[in-house]
């Protein structure tokens, strides 16, 4: 029989330096793995960063370019959207990802952590109280044990807090008194309330409407909050407390919407809103007119006041308008026809054509890009025609010297648009009436030239008129609530939910135009509007809270 022979030496000083060699090579592919893991969570964090830095230079670019050369589309703000919200998850990732990172480094020797460059952060604004903690100081020096300790300096570490929204119930007190001669009761009269044996106040109201109609939060959504915060309030009680409230801001929907019919030039639009019916919803119409003078220097404060209809019949935007006169910028809506009229009793209203309608008709035959991304998608892509690029590529020449004489003087803008863009526009009407003779009439692009020629005349208005903007693109702004909202709420209750809609959009949407917090605002408003005599109405307006804060 053969006797197997063991490779370990029987010596136990050999054994003890083969188990301290092994224990070494176990060490070192411990630390070798530990270093690898390290080095592979540094890349990943290194190409998350990358990522998101990627993706924020791409909004950026998109961003400037949409300012640059793209009308303001839902299209191209819902894309833009899609993109800050790509950007937030890359940047978590990338926070996340350096955080592993930094904890791969900790158990590895050769391998620092990635550190991501960040740009530096703004200070917090001063406004904001300091609370001030002081980490106690040692009484004694840690290394000699010394008592005679002099303080050199601090450093401050801010942290940003906040304190969770705090209700509270104000007791009115008025006290009664008895005449001791005479036996008169006397006592302070009562204090105002936005509605009358009302209970909630100008900030609580306020917040109720600018979280519904600013914020997009209907009142159930609301009442659901409260009620985890400690203050049930039924959806029905929060309603009678809208409708007061909207009811006591007529008087300053009036005042604005009198500033608005006052101007010499309107911007409208309309937008579709679903309405609650028997059965069904219906789709009523949103209307709003903005007065915004200050493309053309113009000194009066901007505003804008919002109509309800259940449709779109033209009636309503001939009532909407039926007492002014002035120069109307707007789409190709055939329910402004009758404006137009020469023999218009009320006075004659001039269209003014909208570039941005125009050029967008051209732009969809002629989106390269897009039709690349459908593509891409399986998708099926029209057809792109140089004849729409060539278009796009004039209008765009018409907007490239607008934006050289926003805010100048209606004269100084005329003389630019007298040398620059009129020879422009008649080389354009030249160029789409020798294109359009060689189209079909059914032509998508005999389409897109024939929706210019055939109102030549409100699209040449800018050329004789240096208040006249090329775009309509001020109602599309102060309109993009609505579709924002629709996502929210959904749909109105009623028609009367449709007219108190417009009542706080007017409202709301003039605040932004001033740059003028709308939350802040009606909460001062409600405040002070009870006790506010007629002749001062005029001061509770958004511009003139700008003033007084000024």
């Amino acid at each position: 029989m053969n006797t197997a022979v063991s490779p370990l030496p029987d010596d136990i000083e050999a054994l003890k330096a083969l188990v301290l060699a092994a224990t070494r090579q176990a060490d070192l592919a411990t630390q070798r793995a530990a270093d690898a893991e390290a080095r592979l969570a540094n890349a990943q964090a290194q190409a998350s960063a990358t990522e998101a830095m990627i993706a924020h230079l791409k909004l950026q670019i998109a961003k400037l370019r949409r300012e640059q050369y793209g009308p303001s589309a839902e299209r191209t703000r819902r894309l833009l959207d899609q993109m800050e919200l790509q950007l937030g998850d890359l940047e978590a990732d990338a926070a996340e990802d350096i955080l592993i990172a930094a904890a791969a480094a900790e158990k590895a020797t050769s391998v620092a952590a990635f550190d991501r460059k960040r740009p530096s952060r703004k200070p917090f604004p001063e406004h904001l109280p300091r609370e001030r903690v002081v980490v106690p100081a040692p009484c004694t020096c840690p290394a000699c044990g010394g008592s005679r300790l002099s303080k050199l300096g601090e450093d401050v570490t801010e942290t940003l807090e906040v304190i969770p929204r705090a209700w509270k119930v104000i007791q009115t007190v008025r006290e009664k008194f008895s005449c001791r001669d005479c036996e008169t009761i006397t006592q302070p009269p009562a204090p105002f309330h936005v509605v009358p044996r009302g209970w909630a106040g100008p900030s609580f109201l306020a917040m109720v409407l600018f979280e519904k109609y600013g914020q997009h939060q209907p009142l159930n959504r609301q009442a659901e909050r409260f009620g985890r915060e400690g203050v049930p309030i039924s959806v029905s009680t929060l309603a009678d407390q809208v409708g007061a409230a909207c009811f006591a801001l007529m008087p300053i929907f009036q005042l604005i919407e009198a500033h608005v019919f006052a101007a010499q030039r309107l911007h409208g639009d309309d937008t579709t809103v679903p309405v609650m019916a028997k059965g069904k919803t219906d789709t009523g119409r949103l209307w709003n007119y903005v007065r915004d003078d200050r493309p053309f220097g113009g000194a009066d404060p901007p505003a804008v006041v919002f109509r309800y209809s259940r449709d779109r019949r033209g009636e309503h935007p001939q009532a909407h308008l039926a007492t002014w006169s002035g120069i109307l910028q707007a789409d190709a809506f055939a329910g402004y026809n009758e404006l137009y009229a020469a023999d218009r009793k009320a006075g004659l209203i001039l269209e003014a054509g909208c570039f941005a309608h125009a050029r967008r008709k051209f732009f969809e035959l002629a989106d390269v890009e897009g039709a690349a991304r459908k593509k891409s998608r399986g998708e099926k892509t029209g057809q792109i025609y140089p004849i729409a690029l060539e278009a796009v590529q004039r209008l765009d020449a018409l907007f490239e010297i607008e934006r050289t004489i926003i805010g100048k003087s209606a004269d100084e803008r005329l003389a630019v648009r007298h040398a620059l863009s009129a020879p422009l526009m008649a080389e354009l009407h030249t160029w789409l009436t020798a294109q359009l003779a060689k189209l079909s009439r059914h032509h998508d692009l005999a389409k897109a030239i024939n929706y210019m020629l055939r109102r030549w005349a409100g699209f040449s208005l800018f050329l004789t008129d240096g208040r006249v903007c090329l775009t309509n693109n001020a109602a599309e702004r102060a309109l993009r609530c609505v579709p924002l909202g629709r996502k929210a709420w959904l749909f109105c209750g009623s028609d009367r939910g449709g007219q108190r809609a417009a009542i706080v959009y007017s409202l709301i949407q003039t605040c932004r135009l001033n740059d003028v917090d709308p939350q802040a605002w009606l909460a001062d408003v409600l405040a002070r509007i009870a006790e506010c005599p007629v002749s001062k109405l005029a001061d509770l307006l958004p511009w003139n809270r700008q003033t007084r804060q000024a």
